[in-house]
Parts: C-alpha cells; structure tokens; sequence
C-alpha cells in the first residue's frame, strides 16, 4: 500500500479521494510497511546499534553504503534511493526559487506556526514528547529545519546531496517510533489507530506546506499561485518519499484544505503535552533572539499566526503591547516586497539577509552539529500516552468556514 522511490507515470490518481471521517479512520489504520518490516528485522537481529553506527558515515546521495551494513537496511536503502518517476522537475525547481525568495518567512511560518500546530494535537504532541528532549529541546526544530533546507538545495535529488540519505533515515525513524510504542505496549491502538499512521503523516505534511502558506499570507507576504502551487508539489514529494501512500495523499492545494480542516477539527485540543511543547518552543527562540527586551516577540508571533483559541490550548503568554505591535508585521514586510520587487538590488541584497538570517536560525538551533535522523534504539521512559519575475497574480486561501478553523484555530 506505501510507495517506495517509484509511484504512477503522473503522481496522481484518476479522480481525488472522498475526504470523511471514515476515510480518515481507516487512514489511522496503516502504518508505512516497508520501513516498519525494515526495523521490524533491525531489532529482532539486535542490528539497530550497528545501523546507527555505520548510518552515520552515509550521508550524500550516491555514496557507497558502508561495508557491513545489514542486508535489511541494504535492501531498503537500495528500494528507496531514486525520487519518485513521476517528478516533474521543472516544478521543483519553481519551489526552489520559491523557497530563495522566502526563506526567512517560511522558516518563520515553520518555526511559529506549523510547530504549535503539531503541539495542538494531543497524540501527536504525546508522540513528539517521547523522542523531542531527547538531548536538547531545539532538536525536532533542528531536525525540519536542516531537513528543509536540504530539501531546497539546487541540487536535492543529484548525487552529492544530502535530502535523499535524510529522508530515507527521517522514515525509518517514523518506523522506529512505531515499533517501540507497539512492543512496549505504550500506545492504545484500539482507540488511537497505528502511531504515525498515513493519516498522521499526511496532517504533517499538510502542517509543513498548505499551513505554511496560510502563515506567509497571514504575515503579508506576497504569494503567486505558481509560487503556492509549486511549494506544495515539493511537499507532495517529499510525503511520498516518507513513505505515504499516494492514493490518498491530497492532490492540490484545494484537496489540501479539505483534509488539513477536516484533520485538524477532528484532532485538535488543549494537553499538557502541547503546553510543555510549546513552552520549550518559546524558550528556545527567546534564547536565539539577543537580549531580553524582545522576549516577548516570540509567542506574540505565534499567538498572531495559530489565533487566539490555539494559543490559549497552547498557553502561550499574552502582551498587551507586543500582541497589538505584532499586527504590523503585514505592513512592513509589504514595504519591504515593494523595494525588492522595484529594485533588483533591493532583492538581491534582501535575499542574501534572508539567506545570513536562515543560517544564523539553523546554526543556533543545530549548535553547529549535523543532525542524523538516527532511529531510537529506547523510547523516553515518562512518555505517557520566487524568481525575481514580476508577480502578476496573488494566491489568497479561501475564507475560514465554523468547521474548517484547524488550519490555524481563528
């Protein structure tokens, strides 16, 4: 039922899947069967330790794999080395620029939106605790973001790179997690379903693309429907690469609001969990931005792009004053679009800020280390349960209906 490195000559189905409550249910049904048969052997072997080790030497797409490697892993390594077939690479490329011309906003949107938004799910917010301190808080932030700036890089999917190794290490590590929670009896499947199943893996991809465009647009950003629609194409790559099934993952950016709203209404509340998330969340950043004084700009950004309802089930502080500055952020950041789009000095110069501050961003959060995705060997022992081209058209989401407020909980 998983795709591997291959899927349909077009990357998509005759007709787009009927999105429901039942449909969604029996999405918490399904997990990612080649990885999870992967690690399934890596443990039963007692290989995992050896796995992780020798995983550490392989990094770049189209390096030999280590001698000694276990002929699991080999296989599965081998299974999924190539992007799917149906890539359309000048789509990507689109993202590309797409992603050069944003960075600083969609690292923004990641760090402040898209996180809380996987916090305000309880289960998903009592997956991520199990494996989120496990040497530092800034890990899983660090993790996404080396991830996506590998993801962006001109040369994501050539030998050299690094985004393939990273995704083929990020989905055995979804397996892992899996395996351990299932065999330790930690995770009540009858009534949660698989932990990380495809419907969970799908919401998280819907939280790192079409809620990151809301989050842009919510921020004032300018976005064309060409730059919308190739970002999230990259993102439909990339959940096949993770192993979703791409019978059911969302087509377009339409299909995309239909499943992130019915998600996200199904799923989000308040837990201690998400509170202890977030907070860590807020500390982190408070410590990269300098001095104090700021502070308060952190949760303000995230009250301002999750609303009111999600940043309460979050305990998000509240500031009078930096909740009320936080609103002009649309403003200044169109006077900025309107220099870079008048001047291509100005957006030149306002890329490359945007490059320096993205790397600043990631070095703070990796402390200079290379993140490697290896797969838990023990689970924690408290876990409970564009272009520079004028831009001629604007992408604008749909207004928020009563039963679709998940994308961003107004």
């Amino acid at each position: 039922m998983t795709t591997t490195g291959a899927g349909p000559a077009q990357g998509s189905a005759p007709a787009v899947p009927i999105r429901s409550e039942a449909s969604l249910d029996a999405l918490r049904q399904v997990g990612d069967e080649l990885a999870d048969a992967t690690v399934a052997e890596l443990f039963a072997r007692g290989e995992a330790g050896k796995f992780n080790t020798l995983m550490r030497w392989f990094s770049t797409a189209g390096q030999p794999l280590p001698e000694g490697l276990p002929a699991v892993a080999r296989d599965y390594l081998q299974a999924t080395a190539m992007p799917p077939a149906w890539v359309d690479w000048g789509e990507m490329e689109k993202a590309r620029l797409f992603f050069i011309d944003n960075n600083v906003h969609v690292s923004t949107a990641l760090s402040f939106a898209s996180m809380p938004a996987c916090y305000v799910v309880p289960h998903v917010a009592k997956l991520l605790s199990a494996t989120h301190g496990l040497e530092y808080p800034s890990r899983r932030m660090a993790e996404t973001g080396q991830f996506t700036v590998y993801l962006m890089q001109p040369g994501a999917f050539e030998d050299g790179s690094r985004f393939i190794p990273a995704a083929q290490k990020v989905r055995l590590l979804h397996a892992s997690i899996r395996y351990h929670l299932r065999q330790e009896n930690r995770w009540d499947v009858a009534s949660l379903g698989v932990p990380i199943c495809q419907e969970d893996m799908i919401g998280g991809q819907m939280m790192f693309s079409i809620q990151v465009l809301d989050a842009l647009h919510r921020l004032g950003i300018h976005l064309s429907n060409e730059g919308a629609d190739a970002y999230f194409y990259a993102w439909r790559v990339v959940g096949a690469m993770l192993g979703i099934d791409l019978d059911h993952m969302p087509r377009d950016l339409d299909d995309a609001r239909v499943f992130s709203d019915l998600y996200m209404s199904r799923h989000m509340g308040p837990s201690e969990e998400g509170v202890r998330l977030t907070r860590q969340l807020i500390d982190l950043y408070e410590e990269v931005v300098p001095g104090t004084v700021f502070d308060p700009v952190v949760p303000a950004m995230i009250r301002y792009l999750v609303g009111d309802t999600v940043a309460d089930w979050l305990d998000v502080p509240r500031s009078a004053l930096w909740d009320s500055a936080i609103r002009t952020a649309p403003a200044l950041l169109g006077v900025l679009e309107t220099l870079e789009d008048r001047s291509p000095f100005a957006a030149w110069a306002l890329d490359r800020v945007g490059h320096y501050t993205s790397v600043f961003e990631l070095s703070s959060l990796t402390r200079g280390r290379v993140m490697q995705y290896a797969i838990p060997e023990r689970l924690k022992g408290e876990y409970g349960v564009t272009s520079a081209k004028p831009r001629l058209d604007r992408w604008v989401p749909p207004p928020l209906t009563p039963e679709g407020a998940g994308g961003a909980g107004r």
